[in-house]
């Protein structure tokens, strides 16, 4: 019973996650100006290159929580290893590695230690996903296997 609360408390969670997330996407360019206003004059200049950057992470972060989001249903139908997932945590992989690359190339004109953090987590998150993937491969080869046997 506990596991369930965990679970449904997840997927309400995400939910909140990607709908705010969506708002905030729509309010990158307020947010970006409004953030460069507290760095010197000369960072204005990097206003378009920081939209687009974290534009596309935006968007990016949506897809991972939009994935995960359809990964919970599977949780919650208690039906988690299926081929579906492993497609999800595939594409959560390929997207965390393409923030990762577009943190790299932020480093190039606006470097913080928060980038640096981005750049790790999200490395060691498309590496996870990646990895988890092929745990889920597996474990989807043996469930298959089983439902021939009986």
């Amino acid at each position: 019973m506990k596991e369930n609360r965990i679970v449904i408390f997840t997927r309400y969670f995400l939910n909140f996650m990607f709908y705010s997330g969506i708002v905030v996407v729509l309010l990158l360019p307020l947010l970006v100006r409004l953030a460069l206003k507290y760095y010197t004059e000369k960072y204005s200049v990097y206003y378009l290159p920081m939209l687009v950057i974290l534009g596309i992470s935006g968007i990016c972060g949506l897809t991972i929580v939009f994935q995960l989001r359809k990964m919970i249903k599977t949780v919650l139908e208690k039906n988690c290893f299926v081929e579906h997932n492993i497609r999800s945590l595939k594409i959560m992989g390929k997207v965390s590695f393409l923030i990762t690359a577009l943190f790299v190339v932020k480093c190039f004109f606006l470097l913080t230690p928060a980038t640096l953090v981005i750049i790790l987590t999200f490395f060691i998150s498309g590496i996870f996903s990646f990895v988890l993937s092929l745990v889920f491969m597996e474990a989807v080869r043996f469930k298959e296997e089983n439902d021939l046997t009986i």
